[in-house]
């Protein structure tokens, strides 16, 4: 009899964990990846009444004979599989669907998560908001940038931290230059200084206005005597310099008239004729075609010891481009302070067969020079195919900011792969290229993140560009089931889980990573109710043992009355 009241009495304590069981997981059923857990039940060591008897040569063997002293739990194992994700539109709410957890450290030790609902703290750390256990990273993503420290592994989300400048350092140019198009009328070359020289404040100087009288003159000095250094290039490539010597009786007829001269141009010999065209000094050919006409002040000196200066042209401006065939590029560059500048170029068909050149013909912006011999790319030639072909030197241009007037800001020109038609091509047809990218940007703040299949965190910045941030770190075990759970969601590793392994999504098995979802609790509703039943019906069959073996005491106790 006090095996039937002993064996109830298990059954209850085992059918009401199982109650305990099934209310747990039904309380957890909306709690984001919340894992499901199950009891196992085991019968208890038996009681052998009679021991098993081995058969002989007259008689046969004997069955043993035991009774059971009940049930047991042989174990409570959580269910590790994945819940059903969801969409939730916040980009750092993140799913894991495969293997893996999130790895979070308390400031002690790391835990492992797949609750991926993160937030970012006052300290621009990624976290859980329910505790502020702070996210963990793998690799040296985001370091190189200072996003993050050398050394730290919690993951930072730097909206305090400004995205620097950069400049413009490459210029990769793509299309079709024409093999047989002309333009409908042949160009002869222009061009103009970059600055236009003005009178009583604003008066656009003429012919007439002396250069001791313009705004670009200072101090306003009686007599004066200089020195203007003047180089330049002929329409033929052929080069001069000139020092032009003047006083207070030079005007800026007597300028242009200089530059009129044999010394630097005479249109009856080299084919250009300087003028003055609303205070802008400009050289024009007299022959349409390829030209090679360009004009730099390089230096004024002042000889009288009255320390007067003249603001010379930084450069001249190509305002037309001589040619047969001549197509025009503008893209906008950036300077190392993430200044805009508007680059105009264009490309030049020259009289060499399957030849081309590069020519930069203004920049906006506070220029201080840009050298002559620095700004144009000679000899852009392509093959018989039409493919572009390798050329001699590095295609580059120089440029010098007045902020900075001692560093050079050097943008070398990509035209492709010499052989290939992965840049410029030079096919019949119309002329195409166009200057299709640059590597330079402005300065800019941190203003959205995203997190994506690879667990790589990349932040859009307002300037437009796009930086990897962190990747975010995701551990294995051997045996998940193995692991300890402490609540809120956090595991830690126990003895039979084995060790976690660090790795990142898609990689070593781990699973992938969902921006902008959760993982739900893999608690079924149906399941749980139908567990309860079970336990409800199990309850009240070792409690009707109970109550039945208590009668058959009763009786018992009443014989003797």
């Amino acid at each position: 009899m006090s095996f039937a009241l002993s064996a109830g009495v298990t059954g209850l304590q085992a059918h009401q964990k199982m109650l305990d069981i099934a209310g747990h997981n039904l309380a957890n059923i909306n709690t984001t990846a919340f894992k499901a857990s199950r009891i196992i039940f085991s019968e208890l060591l038996a009681e052998t009444v009679k021991k098993a008897s081995q058969p002989t040569t007259s008689v046969g063997g004997t069955n043993p004979q035991q009774m059971g002293s009940g049930v047991g739990i042989a174990g409570i194992s959580p269910n590790m599989a994945q819940g059903n994700i969801v969409n939730t539109g916040n980009p750092l709410d993140l799913a894991l669907e495969g293997e893996g957890y999130f790895v979070v450290n308390d400031g002690e030790q790391d835990l492992y998560t797949r609750a991926g609902a993160f937030s970012v703290d006052a300290d621009t750390y990624l976290v859980d908001p329910a505790t502020g256990y702070r996210v963990q990273r793998i690799g040296s993503a985001g370091e190189a940038d200072g996003f993050q420290i050398v050394g730290d592994s919690d993951v930072r989300v730097p909206y305090d931290v400004a995205m620097p400048a950069r400049a413009t350092t490459s210029m990769a140019v793509a299309g079709n230059l024409s093999a047989d198009a002309v333009l409908d009328s042949p160009q002869a070359q222009k061009i103009g200084s970059n600055i236009v020289y003005t009178t009583s404040g604003g008066t656009m100087a003429a012919g007439a206005t002396l250069i001791g009288d313009l705004d670009q003159f200072s101090p306003s000095v009686g007599a004066f005597t200089a020195n203007i250094t003047i180089e330049g290039y002929q329409p033929d490539g052929a080069s001069f310099s000139h020092v032009y010597s003047i006083d207070e009786t030079i005007t800026m007829q007597n300028l242009v008239d200089e530059l009129n001269s044999a010394a630097c141009f005479d249109s009856a010999t080299t084919g250009a004729t300087a003028s003055l065209v609303n205070g802008q000094i400009r050289v024009t050919d007299t022959q349409t075609g390829v030209s090679y006409t360009d004009l730099a002040f390089t230096n004024y000196a002042d000889t009288s010891g009255t320390s007067t200066t003249l603001e010379l042209p930084a450069y001249f401006e190509v305002l037309t481009v001589g040619g047969d065939e001549v197509k025009n590029v503008n893209i906008t560059i950036f300077d190392s302070l993430g200044g805009k500048h508007a680059f105009s170029g264009a490309f030049v068909r020259t009289d060499t067969t399957n030849e081309w050149d590069f020519l930069l013909c203004s920049v906006s912006g506070d220029v201080e020079t840009i050298d002559m011999d620095e700004r144009r790319v000679n000899g852009i030639a392509f093959d018989t195919n039409g493919a572009f072909d390798n050329m001699a030197g590095t295609p580059e241009f120089r440029i010098t900011w007045g902020y900075d007037p001692i560093a050079e800001q050097t943008i070398e020109l990509d035209m492709g792969t010499a052989g290939k038609w992965d840049g410029l091509t030079q096919f019949s047809g119309n002329s195409t290229a166009v200057a299709k990218e640059q590597d330079g940007y402005e300065s800019g703040k941190l203003s959205s993140v995203s997190v994506d299949a690879g667990g790589l965190l990349i932040g859009a910045f307002s300037n437009g560009i796009k930086k990897n941030l962190a990747v975010l770190q995701v551990a294995l075990f051997q045996n998940p089931q193995g692991m300890e759970n402490i609540g809120n969601g956090y595991y830690i590793p126990s003895a039979n889980s084995g060790s976690a392994v660090a790795t990142q999504a898609l990689i070593g098995g781990a699973g992938t990573i969902r921006g902008g979802s959760l993982e739900k609790s893999n608690a079924d509703v149906a399941g749980e109710f139908v567990n309860m039943i079970q336990a409800q019906s199990g309850f009240q069959a070792n409690a009707r043992t109970i109550k039945v073996a208590n009668d058959i005491l009763t009786e018992l106790s009443n014989l003797i009355r």
